[in-house]
């Protein structure tokens, strides 16, 4: 939280060494741009707010090797430059003294190992340049690490059966809220550890090519295969059709409370005449009156329901029988081996881990190999040394078709054994991601993000702008390195270029990060009502680090930590609500989350928990947990968690909202997806009115945190017992700050 004091930010406004301690002299970035170059990177081109760029530290560097007489770059580099005329050269007001030239390109990159060797009387190998840098990169990455340590550190070996695993953060934009997981299952070959994270539809491209994907030309083959279809007479006759729009009419009025409407009745009587029309016919076979028997019987539990009401129905399949048929698949033409310096990747069905939660012992196993099956396509990848992973592309998963919260899904595998914690980290790297944990000064950097997403505030005036001229200062850092280095550069082979580019985009990314974070503070401070970036950092609200005291990672949003009086006054007499429809409270509070659908099935809880699982795969909403506003309950029933103070959860930045029910939809290609309804202002939130309102957390809710429900409603004294001894024994006192004994309640409390 702020204190008011410009020391408690100061931190971020230090550029991180990445390589050298500053920069090379500072480049011209505020002078019109020249023939062929985009747009003034300060916005006034386009007619935006202009913003003051951060100068670099002034430490002047040796100016860039000059190329020999009649040479030209080579024409890969020249491509991954821009064309090497256009780059801009440093700035040097003047010629500084002999030693003080000296005493920067000591600093350089390379130069006392290149010094040495030319001291002998030896030029060094382009490849072992490179190498040098490499090495450089690292021993300066783990001095990074001692000033600016990671904001979650990464451990060697995570909890072996931690159901929840051991949240990390990861620096860079290639990650959803720069989040992952390490989980640790167990197994009788030892623990499998892996790396469960969301990679952003922008990163895909770079994981992409790392990697040697079969299939770009496909061939027909017939083979025999065993497949689930429906009958003939029932595709014929729509029974299927007709009885799902039957359930589906008066599931929806026992999920609202709504009374039944004249065409829910109408349309379960034009399902029955159907079946009825199809068992009272004598020539059908036996099939098919098992068929139009099976859709009768879901009828009957539709016809109760519409007499007398109660819970919602389970999910209704349609009837289907077993066959062996001659079915045409397409198979990958092998491509040989993969393309050097790519990882071989088999393109296969869409599948997640099955794992196993033990309910006696709340440890989660998998045996490394067992998974379910989903609707959609992934890549399973070869890293070698036993190492693998599993990623589900945006590209070949169509929004229409296909599971819309597998999208991005990744997982990285380690080979039986513990003990790979950081190695998981670190092998992201493979797939051309960040791979080194997320330190304070990136931790700003996503904080913004976040509260810009958060806070709607993408079109603000000058935001565009201050993105813009934030991506600028990183190219022109980019560009400033490779003319640093231009003499090793050259001697590189095609290979050895790219790798030693990407080296150069990561280190650049570290060493402007900080110029980045104070232009787009400036723009958000003056988005939203600061007069600039130094109040906004200086004020009560700002918490630029994420919460990591429990089981999950959670960014907050400044303008509701910095005014919880009046997000409070706005829910006053309101709560937020979550009911468990029937499932186990004990079991929840035993594994201590409020869990997503997704995060369920990682976690080895089996489905069938929520209200529509396989719909909210299709929306997106499966990434979510659910709740609801409600006028505070006076007598509310047993199987519930209640939040009699909403700004506990309303101050996270994740969550977003619908007045009705939507199956938490954020897949632009669903039908149930509205873009002019969904929300993520509380102020608008604490008005919903829509019984059936919704809103979504991404991941899930700590519940023995500080982001614990102010009342756990217990169906009995006995549940609440159990519960209350459950808790004890595992050291827990307190939830959310209060006595667990004063959290826990019964139905019977509201009663007596």
């Amino acid at each position: 939280m702020g204190t008011g004091s410009k020391s408690s930010h100061q931190s971020y406004a230090v550029s991180p060494t990445a390589l050298a301690e500053a920069p090379a002299a500072p480049l011209d970035i505020t002078s019109a741009p020249g023939t062929g170059e985009g747009t003034d990177l300060t916005g006034a081109a386009t007619g935006g707010q202009a913003f003051e760029v951060p100068e670099p530290p002034e430490v002047e560097s040796a100016p860039p090797a000059e190329l020999p007489v009649d040479e030209t770059p080579p024409a890969d580099l020249d491509a991954l430059l821009g064309g090497a005329e256009s780059a801009p050269e440093p700035v040097v007001s003047a010629p500084p003294p002999e030693d003080e030239v000296e005493e920067a390109s000591a600093e350089a990159e390379g130069v006392v190992a290149e010094e040495e060797l030319q001291s002998s009387g030896e030029e060094p190998p382009a490849d072992q340049a490179v190498l040098l840098q490499a090495e450089d990169i690292e021993e300066v990455q783990e001095e990074e690490e001692e000033t600016d340590p990671p904001l979650t550190p990464v451990p060697a070996a995570p909890p072996v059966g931690e159901p929840t695993g051991t949240p990390i953060l990861v620096g860079g934009d290639d990650f959803i809220n720069s989040e992952a997981t390490l989980v640790a299952y167990d197994s009788p070959d030892g623990p499998r550890e892996v790396l469960l994270t969301h990679i952003s539809e922008e990163a895909e491209e770079k994981l992409l090519d790392a990697l040697s994907i079969p299939g770009t030309h496909m061939e027909e083959i017939q083979v025999e295969e065993e497949v689930k279809e429906r009958l003939d007479l029932d595709k014929e006759k729509k029974l299927a059709e007709l009885t799902k729009t039957a359930v589906s009419s008066v599931q929806h009025k026992l999920k609202t409370g709504s009374p039944m409407s004249d065409a829910s009745i109408a349309k379960h009587q034009a399902a029955v005449d159907a079946v009825s029309a199809v068992l009272n016919d004598p020539s059908i076979s036996d099939d098919e009156k098992a068929m139009a028997q099976h859709y009768m019987d879901q009828l009957n539990v539709v016809k109760d329901k519409i007499d007398n009401g109660g819970a919602p129905m389970p999910w209704m399949d349609a009837y289907e029988v077993t066959a062996t048929k001659m079915v045409t698949k397409q198979i990958p033409v092998p491509n040989g081996d993969p393309e050097p310096g790519t990882l071989a990747a088999t393109v296969r069905k869409a599948s997640r881990i099955k794992a196993n939660l033990n309910p006696e012992t709340g440890q989660t196993s998998w045996d490394g190999v067992t998974r379910s099956s989903a609707n959609g396509t992934e890549y399973e990848i070869d890293m070698g040394d036993g190492w693998k992973a599993v990623y589900r592309p945006y590209k070949e998963n169509d929004p229409k078709t296909t599971e819309y919260s597998l999208r991005g899904q990744l997982e990285v595998h380690a080979p039986a054994g513990a003990g790979h914690g950081k190695d998981l980290v670190e092998r992201l790297e493979q797939l051309h991601l960040m791979n080194k944990p997320m330190t304070a000064a990136e931790g700003e950097w996503t904080y913004l993000a976040n509260n810009i997403k958060a806070q709607g505030l993408e079109g603000a005036p000058g935001m565009k702008a201050a993105m813009e001229t934030a991506q600028g200062l990183q190219d022109l850092q980019v560009q400033e390195i490779v003319h640093q280095r231009m003499e090793s550069l050259m001697g590189l082979d095609s290979d050895a270029l790219q790798t030693a580019m990407k080296r150069i985009h990561l280190e650049a990314s570290h060493k402007v990060l900080p110029m980045k974070v104070e232009v787009v503070r400036d723009a958000v401070a003056k988005a939203s009502g600061f007069a600039s970036g130094a109040e906004l950092a200086a004020s009560p609200g700002y918490e630029p680090t994420p919460s990591t005291g429990g089981k999950w990672l959670t960014w907050s949003r400044f303008d509701v930590t910095g005014k919880k009086a009046a997000v409070q006054e706005a829910f006053k007499g309101r709560s937020l609500t979550h009911n468990l429809n029937g499932g186990d409270l004990a079991s929840l509070l035993g594994t201590g989350v409020l869990a997503s659908t997704e995060k369920r099935a990682v976690m080895g809880i089996g489905g069938g928990l929520g209200m529509s699982e396989q719909a909210d795969k299709m929306t997106g909403g499966a990434n979510s947990v659910f709740l609801r506003v409600k006028k505070t309950p006076s007598k509310p029933g047993g199987g519930r968690l209640i939040w009699d103070d909403p700004s506990v959860l309303m101050q996270r930045s994740d969550y977003y909202a619908y007045n009705g029910d939507h199956y938490g939809a954020i897949n632009p290609a669903h039908g149930h997806y509205n873009a002019g309804a969904i929300t993520r202002d509380p102020m608008k939130i604490a008005k919903f009115t829509g019984s059936s309102n919704e809103i979504m957390f991404r991941n899930g809710i700590d519940l023995l945190g500080a982001e614990a429900p102010s009342r756990i409603v217990c169906h009995t004294a006995a549940e609440r017992s159990s519960i209350l001894a459950s808790l004890t024994s595992r050291g827990i006192t307190q939830l959310g700050g209060k006595p667990v004994e004063d959290v826990l309640c019964t139905e019977a409390d509201y009663y007596s």
